[in-house]
Protein backbone atom coordinates (compact mmCIF):
# COMPACT_ATOMS: atom_id res chain seq x y z
CA UNK A 1 0.00 0.00 0.00
CA UNK A 2 1.32 3.43 -0.91
CA UNK A 3 0.72 6.74 0.91
CA UNK A 4 -2.27 8.56 0.18
CA UNK A 5 -2.59 12.42 1.33
CA UNK A 6 -5.98 11.97 1.09
CA UNK A 7 -6.51 9.53 3.18
CA UNK A 8 -3.61 8.73 5.73
CA UNK A 9 -2.14 11.18 8.68
CA UNK A 10 0.09 13.21 7.89
CA UNK A 11 1.83 16.83 9.43
CA UNK A 12 2.58 19.91 7.17
CA UNK A 13 5.04 22.83 7.82
CA UNK A 14 4.11 26.03 8.07
CA UNK A 15 7.36 27.96 7.27
CA UNK A 16 5.98 31.08 8.00
CA UNK A 17 6.01 30.63 12.04
CA UNK A 18 7.71 27.37 11.92
CA UNK A 19 5.27 25.31 13.13
CA UNK A 20 3.77 21.59 12.46
CA UNK A 21 -0.26 21.34 11.41
CA UNK A 22 -1.69 17.93 11.96
CA UNK A 23 -3.54 16.81 8.65
CA UNK A 24 -6.08 14.04 9.10
CA UNK A 25 -8.20 13.70 5.88
CA UNK A 26 -9.71 10.73 6.59
CA UNK A 27 -11.68 12.27 9.21
CA UNK A 28 -14.21 13.96 6.51
CA UNK A 29 -15.52 10.12 6.15
CA UNK A 30 -17.28 10.00 9.19
CA UNK A 31 -21.32 10.74 9.53
CA UNK A 32 -22.31 14.30 10.75
CA UNK A 33 -24.77 14.04 13.37
CA UNK A 34 -24.40 18.10 14.57
CA UNK A 35 -27.93 19.06 13.01
CA UNK A 36 -28.23 22.66 14.10
CA UNK A 37 -31.24 22.77 16.20
CA UNK A 38 -32.88 25.48 18.80
CA UNK A 39 -32.09 24.97 22.35
CA UNK A 40 -34.42 24.23 24.37
CA UNK A 41 -33.60 24.10 28.20
CA UNK A 42 -36.93 21.95 29.36
CA UNK A 43 -35.83 18.96 26.99
CA UNK A 44 -32.68 17.11 28.47
CA UNK A 45 -32.08 13.55 27.77
CA UNK A 46 -30.10 11.07 29.56
CA UNK A 47 -30.48 8.60 27.48
CA UNK A 48 -30.61 9.04 23.39
CA UNK A 49 -30.81 6.09 21.03
CA UNK A 50 -29.64 7.47 18.49
CA UNK A 51 -26.24 8.45 19.90
CA UNK A 52 -23.19 6.92 19.01
CA UNK A 53 -21.83 7.44 22.92
CA UNK A 54 -24.52 5.98 24.75
CA UNK A 55 -24.93 2.76 26.74
CA UNK A 56 -25.64 -0.16 24.62
CA UNK A 57 -26.43 1.80 21.42
CA UNK A 58 -24.06 1.00 18.38
CA UNK A 59 -21.66 2.76 17.13
CA UNK A 60 -21.36 4.30 13.88
CA UNK A 61 -18.71 1.50 12.62
CA UNK A 62 -20.82 -0.66 14.15
CA UNK A 63 -19.64 -1.87 17.32
CA UNK A 64 -21.90 -1.75 20.05
CA UNK A 65 -21.14 0.33 23.07
CA UNK A 66 -21.07 -1.88 26.35
CA UNK A 67 -23.63 -0.78 28.93
CA UNK A 68 -21.48 1.35 31.02
CA UNK A 69 -22.34 2.47 34.67
CA UNK A 70 -19.31 5.01 34.51
CA UNK A 71 -16.73 6.34 32.74
CA UNK A 72 -15.87 4.72 29.64
CA UNK A 73 -13.01 4.80 27.04
CA UNK A 74 -12.74 3.22 23.36
CA UNK A 75 -10.91 3.72 20.83
CA UNK A 76 -12.28 6.21 18.23
CA UNK A 77 -13.61 5.02 15.45
CA UNK A 78 -12.76 8.16 12.94
CA UNK A 79 -8.94 8.56 14.63
CA UNK A 80 -7.35 11.73 14.19
CA UNK A 81 -4.13 10.08 13.16
CA UNK A 82 -3.94 5.93 12.37
CA UNK A 83 -1.94 3.08 13.88
CA UNK A 84 -1.72 0.98 10.35
CA UNK A 85 -1.01 3.06 7.31
CA UNK A 86 1.85 3.12 5.27
CA UNK A 87 5.03 4.86 6.06
CA UNK A 88 5.57 8.54 4.17
CA UNK A 89 8.22 8.87 1.99
CA UNK A 90 9.94 12.32 1.10
CA UNK A 91 11.71 13.32 -1.90
CA UNK A 92 15.61 12.86 -1.77
CA UNK A 93 17.96 15.24 -3.68
CA UNK A 94 19.23 13.04 -6.51
CA UNK A 95 22.78 13.89 -6.26
CA UNK A 96 25.18 14.71 -4.04
CA UNK A 97 25.52 18.56 -3.19
CA UNK A 98 21.90 18.81 -4.88
CA UNK A 99 19.62 20.60 -3.16
CA UNK A 100 15.45 20.33 -3.16
CA UNK A 101 12.92 22.19 -5.11
CA UNK A 102 11.93 24.99 -3.79
CA UNK A 103 8.23 23.35 -3.49
CA UNK A 104 10.27 20.52 -1.34
CA UNK A 105 12.08 22.95 0.95
CA UNK A 106 8.32 25.07 1.58
CA UNK A 107 5.97 22.12 1.43
CA UNK A 108 7.71 20.02 3.98
CA UNK A 109 4.98 17.05 5.23
CA UNK A 110 5.66 14.28 7.68
CA UNK A 111 3.81 10.56 8.24
CA UNK A 112 1.92 10.70 11.77
CA UNK A 113 0.71 7.55 13.22
CA UNK A 114 -0.96 6.81 16.65
CA UNK A 115 -4.03 6.36 18.65
CA UNK A 116 -7.28 8.49 19.45
CA UNK A 117 -9.40 7.32 22.00
CA UNK A 118 -12.99 8.80 23.11
CA UNK A 119 -14.04 9.22 26.76
CA UNK A 120 -17.10 9.15 27.58
CA UNK A 121 -17.65 11.07 30.86
CA UNK A 122 -20.81 9.68 32.28
CA UNK A 123 -23.47 7.49 30.71
CA UNK A 124 -25.91 10.49 31.38
CA UNK A 125 -26.38 11.35 27.62
CA UNK A 126 -26.97 15.14 29.56
CA UNK A 127 -24.43 15.45 31.64
CA UNK A 128 -21.64 17.70 30.90
CA UNK A 129 -18.25 18.01 32.85
CA UNK A 130 -19.35 21.34 34.46
CA UNK A 131 -22.41 19.72 36.05
CA UNK A 132 -20.83 16.52 37.04
CA UNK A 133 -19.87 16.24 40.97
CA UNK A 134 -16.42 16.22 41.95
CA UNK A 135 -15.70 12.44 42.48
CA UNK A 136 -17.60 11.60 39.21
CA UNK A 137 -15.05 14.37 37.76
CA UNK A 138 -12.00 13.19 39.98
CA UNK A 139 -12.56 9.34 38.15
CA UNK A 140 -12.78 11.31 34.70
CA UNK A 141 -9.37 12.71 35.78
CA UNK A 142 -7.76 9.18 36.77
CA UNK A 143 -9.39 7.60 33.90
CA UNK A 144 -7.28 9.66 31.75
CA UNK A 145 -4.56 9.63 33.77
CA UNK A 146 -4.56 5.83 33.47
CA UNK A 147 -5.42 6.26 29.59
CA UNK A 148 -2.13 8.50 29.26
CA UNK A 149 0.20 6.32 31.49
CA UNK A 150 -0.76 3.06 29.69
CA UNK A 151 -0.11 4.50 25.99
CA UNK A 152 3.21 6.10 27.79
CA UNK A 153 4.12 2.50 28.47
CA UNK A 154 2.64 0.48 25.71
CA UNK A 155 4.65 3.16 23.31
CA UNK A 156 8.14 2.15 25.18
CA UNK A 157 7.72 -1.61 25.72
CA UNK A 158 6.02 -1.95 22.51
CA UNK A 159 2.64 -3.78 24.51
CA UNK A 160 -0.90 -4.07 23.14
CA UNK A 161 -3.28 -1.32 24.94
CA UNK A 162 -5.58 -2.23 27.63
CA UNK A 163 -8.43 -0.50 27.88
CA UNK A 164 -10.28 0.94 31.06
CA UNK A 165 -13.94 0.44 31.89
Amino acid sequence: MKFDFTDHSHRRYNPLNDTWVLCSPHRGKRPWQGEQEDIVKDEVQNYDPSCYLCPGNDRAMGTKNPNYTATHVFRNDYPAVKREQPDLVEEQSHEKGQTLSLKSRLQKTQGVKGDCFVICFSPNHSLTLPRMEINAIMHVVETWKQLCFQLKTASSERMHYRYIE
